[in-house]
């Protein structure tokens, strides 16, 4: 059964800026605890990750995931082309300016392929969440200061 959620918060940065470090996708593990690894398979002409091989620990399963992204100018998003312990995944940051800041919203689905009791798929959705969030503005400051 896939579940959803999403979430929205307001990042002072522009949404090239967010982009940007999206884009970074090696640099993940080093703000986002769930992954271990990641690797650029493949990128688009501009430079962007296209696919991207990672490894995520979450809700104490390993799993090696392929994922492809797409990009335009104001989203990045990613879908699942393989992995053992999931179904599907589709990912996607939507980025719309706000004056001098950038209204992120983060919106998710995972079908998993092996049974999750209820409180450890909750506890594992709501830490991705935030990391997805809260971890990424926070790297984006991290990475405006230089």
């Amino acid at each position: 059964m896939a579940v959803s959620n999403s979430r929205e918060i307001v990042v002072d940065a522009t949404p090239e800026q967010i982009l940007d470090v999206i884009a970074d996708v090696e640099a993940t593990p080093t703000w986002s605890p769930q992954y271990k690894k990641a690797e650029i398979i493949e990128s688009y002409d501009d430079g962007r990750p296209k696919q991207v091989k990672m490894t995520i620990k979450t809700a104490g399963i390993t799993d090696d995931l392929l994922v492809e992204y797409v990009w335009t100018d104001h989203s990045a998003a990613w879908s699942l082309l393989s992995a053992t312990s999931l179904k599907s995944q589709e990912g996607k940051y939507t980025l719309t300016p706000d004056g001098d800041k950038t209204k992120l919203r983060f919106d998710i689905e995972v079908d998993l392929l092996i049974p999750l009791p209820g409180f450890l798929l909750k506890k594992a959705m709501k830490g991705a969440m935030e990391t997805a969030t809260d971890g990424l503005k926070e790297q984006v400051y991290k990475v405006l200061k230089g």
